[in-house]
């Protein structure tokens, strides 16, 4: 199949890098989100990136403007009529993503792939609420997603290998590492940074040591080019909470529940830092 048109679905951090990388690699990029104004903060966000790339000389102004003229805001999801691939960026919940897709399969072509940019839910719990079950796969971008190469491909029980390998084809298209997954819980990347994440806030709630010195040992210790805790705030606590959530419920053993000082983080709303407070103060 020959992808021309892709649609993402949510204008926020990871919905609008993905679109970034997607114009920069030559498709027609929807941007689409439920709100004017968070389409233009989303192409706000990408206009600032490119800028950057522009002052540092890794593209020239007419590269930037090439990659701008590729994206088209949408506030209507019956723009997906025109794409031949979507990928879903919204929030990390399981009702909200069964009802996108849900109207996706309703308005796109037969032909379109539906993916979705979860970090932790199955996506063949997602691929059921279609009647394209075997269009529809992960694909799992890490944060910052200009920066970062990763990107997960998971595959649903009845994902098809033409869809599997189209997927894959675009990840390098769009200059990522497509790494094949299968459909666990928190998949791999999650798996593993979760639980030593929720480690460290253990350690933290136990007074082992300060953030500041757990995130040193991970740094100087381990060569991490961040620590746990600043990686949590980056995340978002909530995400983090939600994602451990998501593996305690899906594995049912005691090594992912969550700690009762995330929790509390969450409740007070100390987010990280997108609310300006984590486990660091952010001004």
């Amino acid at each position: 199949m020959n992808v021309q048109t892709m649609m993402v679905i949510g204008a926020g951090q990871m919905g609008s890098g993905i679109a970034q990388v997607a114009a920069a690699a030559g498709f027609r990029v929807y941007l689409n989100d439920i709100k004017q104004e968070f389409v233009e903060r989303g192409l706000a966000t990408i206009t600032k990136n490119l800028n950057r790339s522009v002052e540092k000389g890794t593209i020239t102004e007419e590269e930037k403007q090439a990659v701008l003229s590729r994206l088209v805001l949408s506030t209507d999801l019956a723009d997906a009529k025109d794409a031949d691939f979507v990928v879903e960026a919204v929030t990390e919940n399981m009702a909200v993503k069964t009802q996108i897709f849900t109207k996706l399969d309703e308005v796109c072509p037969p032909h379109t792939v539906l993916a979705s940019n979860t970090s932790s839910l199955p996506i063949t719990e997602i691929a059921a609420v279609t009647k394209r079950p075997e269009k529809v796969i992960g694909m799992h971008f890490m944060n910052p997603v200009p920066v970062m190469k990763l990107v997960e491909i998971i595959r649903g029980l009845q994902t098809s290998d033409e869809v599997y390998q189209l997927t894959e084809d675009l990840a390098k298209q769009m200059k990522k590492v497509p790494v094949s997954v299968n459909d666990f819980p928190g998949f791999v990347s999650n798996r593993v940074l979760m639980p030593m994440i929720n480690e460290a806030i253990y350690c933290v709630y136990e007074g082992v040591a300060t953030p500041e010195a757990i995130d040193e040992v991970m740094k100087l210790g381990m060569n991490h080019p961040m620590g746990p805790l600043t990686l949590a705030d980056f995340i978002g606590l909530d995400t983090c909470l939600y994602i451990m959530e998501v593996l305690h419920e899906g594995f049912g053993d005691s090594k992912y529940r969550p700690c009762p000082l995330l929790r509390k983080y969450v409740k007070a709303g100390w987010l990280g830092k997108k609310s300006g407070r984590g486990f660091y103060v952010y001004n």
